[in-house]
């Protein structure tokens, strides 16, 4: 199962998600609590392994921006998780290593989700960003065949049932692995530990891993 903790903020916990299992780690340059500056993601970036998925978390951002701050930060991917239009992906795509476009669930772009050209979609609450649960029957409209990741509310005690019922390919957690009452971003290790942990053993037999690579990070030259 693809696993992907967001909103990092500080080295030790991009250092605690890779060691617990995480494929994926993303910074979120949005506006948002979790908010970090381009020059501490790439030096965050710089301590992981290669084959840790990198990405950077937009909203609604010029294209142009995207890319010249994974590039320059040396991030792996790009997330776009506000309105973008599938011609603004598309652009973004083609100067970057990996993109996963964002819908809100029950979004009835989803049906158009194939004209983003966007490698995986990712399915949030109706709130991007905020850790609110919503219904999972939702995220049923993405397109069959495709990389789906759900995001929204999940936690180690959810994150089973999440797989169980929708069948994605990953899943993305922020709120649901930090400390209680802590700075935004800060990461419970017990949580993260539980969550990777879970989502693992969720499943099912005949996944496709996701350590085949969704992109050869050899060939990037990182």
């Amino acid at each position: 199962m693809f696993v992907k903790i967001c909103g990092i903020t500080r080295e030790e916990d991009a250092l605690l998600a890779v060691a617990m299992g995480a494929d994926a780690v993303g910074f979120i340059f949005a506006p948002s609590r979790r908010q970090i500056a381009p020059s501490i993601a790439r030096d965050i970036a710089k301590r992981l392994p290669p084959e840790i998925m990198t990405v950077g978390v937009f909203r609604d951002e010029a294209p142009q921006r995207v890319t010249e701050i994974v590039n320059s930060a040396g991030l792996k991917a790009a997330q776009l998780s506000g309105h973008e239009k599938p011609d603004a992906t598309r652009w973004v795509r083609g100067r970057v290593p990996f993109v996963i476009q964002g819908f809100t669930a029950g979004d009835r772009n989803l049906d158009r989700a194939d004209d983003y050209g966007a490698d995986a979609i990712l399915i949030d609450s109706q709130t991007p960003g905020s850790g609110e649960l919503f219904d999972w029957s939702l995220a049923e409209g993405a397109p069959a065949g495709r990389r789906v990741i759900m995001a929204g509310g999940l936690t180690p005690e959810n994150v089973a049932d999440a797989i169980d019922l929708i069948g994605p390919w990953g899943v993305d957690v922020a709120t649901g692995v930090e400390v209680d009452d802590g700075e935004p971003g800060r990461k419970d290790p017990r949580k993260v530990r539980a969550f990777i942990a879970n989502a693992n053993a969720a499943a099912p037999a005949d996944y496709e891993s996701a350590r085949d690579a969704p992109y050869d990070w050899m060939e990037d030259g990182t």
